[in-house]
């Protein structure tokens, strides 16, 4: 659509989220929202809320729904028309059938056929605006309101309704939608694993990212002043989300080195400050230090065994016999994970979350940091950065998202694989070696990484989330029990 129109939007269901959206991405559309009073349960539908917006579209429109995307230009109104595509799945979409001069002789139901019978997108140009009203209105009573601007365009094939052919893209649901984010992904871009309630988009050389947790985004925030240059400068924030500029450059999971790597982790000891506190503040420290480890393990695993109805129990995982997860957790020196002393952290340092910036003033930057260390917003301890770090050597998202990993789960058995980056094993090589030159502990750090893929697995779907736990409970067994 050309930026000089104007944009009517109806608006019900997280209206609030939807205009900070649109605002950040598209500042500089005109936009006028609609409140709708009625978006859910009896009253509500489609032509409810399109009827809402009855005053501000007092000229020939375009309806267009708010999934529907097409490659073509969209013509204006200068005639009344409908959008279709070519496609054999008639039985999900209501269809328009059309004769040879493409004029629109009937609008169907779903499930129609015939070779001039096509699947109308939810695309539409209303030149007669005043008759489409006064049609919707009358017919609220007769069904307007739940079947939505198809019942008024059906009363108003008289006035002639030409059939406009689009390259359609559905993403009107997950399967459809999937397909069409493959269709348009390319090398470049970052490889996201989806959350349920989180999301991040990247629009108009800015990035958003969204949480349905309004604490999270406001401690992401207010992290940026003790991360200063490390993170990008955020320039716009809302109870939901926040906003910064797309930083130029490539994420270090594509093409990872041990090069690259030991140039990073030297440009990090700048980053990893160790902080001074009085013996109260370590003490206190220490415990948030326990409660962010114990308490949050405890507590996701129960979250996982809850969201996927599993129960814990005594497993073969790969050939191995592994007791309960409870009974592995029990043999966790939490006291020798908990009293480290406090640095300067990012909190989720993956190689996704690294870039390698086009600039010359900054080889990288640091993204998608975690937005406090149980609480505490200044520091938190470096074995979690490493632990993270470790734990992106071992799991590609690249990979993951490409579907390379297996997981067969049949009663107590288990058997799981994955594919890994050659040179990611070799950077997990180098990486042990700097952690025993710098004097730190390799066997926390590998307790630590098993403890974050157990806590991780209730947060991704399934069968990503089976491979996570299984992978962090058998390598906690084996990092407990290694003489």
């Amino acid at each position: 659509f050309s930026t000089q129109i104007e944009i009517v939007i109806p608006v019900g269901y997280k209206k609030n989220e939807v205009k900070d959206y649109l605002m950040f991405a598209h500042p500089d559309r005109k936009i006028k929202f609609v409140d709708v009073d009625i978006y859910e349960g009896i009253g509500s539908g489609l032509g409810y809320s399109l009827m809402k917006c009855e005053k501000f579209l007092q000229s020939p429109f375009i309806f267009c729904a708010n999934d529907t995307m097409v490659k073509e230009e969209i013509p204006e109104p200068t005639m009344n028309w409908m959008g279709y595509t070519d496609s054999s799945n008639l039985e999900e979409y209501r269809a328009v059938e059309y004769d040879q001069s493409y004029k629109i002789m009937d609008i169907l139901s779903k499930g129609a056929s015939g070779e001039y019978i096509k699947p109308y997108i939810g695309l539409s140009g209303i030149k007669d605006y005043q008759l489409f009203w006064e049609l919707m209105k009358s017919g609220q009573e007769l069904g307007a309101i739940e079947i939505g601007e198809s019942y008024g365009l059906r009363l108003m094939l008289d006035n002639r309704i030409f059939a406009k052919y689009f390259t359609w893209y559905d993403t009107g649901n997950l399967k459809s939608l999937s397909k069409v984010r493959n269709l348009f992904q390319t090398e470049s871009d970052p490889n996201i694993l989806d959350k349920p309630d989180e999301a991040i988009w990247f629009v108009n050389n800015k990035v958003i990212k969204y949480s349905i947790d309004k604490k999270f985004i406001s401690n992401r925030v207010k992290r940026k002043k003790y991360l200063g240059k490390y993170v990008p400068d955020i320039i716009g924030s809302s109870k939901n989300m926040y906003v910064y500029k797309k930083v130029e450059g490539e994420v270090f999971s594509k093409y990872p080195t041990v090069e690259k790597f030991a140039y990073f982790l030297d440009w990090m000891d700048t980053f990893w400050v160790k902080k001074k506190l009085s013996p109260v503040k370590e003490k206190t420290f220490h415990k948030e230090n326990l409660a962010f480890y114990k308490d949050k393990t405890y507590k996701r695993v129960k979250q996982y065994f809850e969201r996927f109805e599993q129960i814990d129990s005594k497993e073969t995982i790969n050939g191995l016999e592994i007791p309960k997860l409870s009974n592995i957790l029990e043999k966790v020196d939490w006291s020798y994970l908990s009293n480290e002393n406090p640095f300067a952290f990012h909190g989720d340092l993956h190689f996704e979350n690294i870039l390698i910036n086009d600039s010359n003033t900054q080889p990288f930057t640091l993204l998608d940091w975690r937005q406090d260390y149980g609480g505490n917003l200044e520091y938190g301890d470096i074995y979690y950065d490493f632990a993270k770090l470790n734990h992106g050597l071992i799991i590609s998202h690249e990979l993951i998202n490409k579907n390379h990993f297996i997981v067969r789960h049949r009663l107590s058995s288990i058997d799981f694989d994955f594919y890994r980056k050659n040179s990611l094993v070799e950077c997990e090589v180098y990486f042990k070696e700097y952690i025993n030159r710098k004097s730190f502990d390799y066997k926390k750090v590998e307790i630590l990484t098993s403890l974050i893929f157990l806590n991780i697995a209730a947060l991704h779907h399934y069968p990503y989330s089976t491979l996570l736990f299984y992978l962090g409970k058998s390598t906690l067994y084996k990092s407990l029990n290694d003489n």
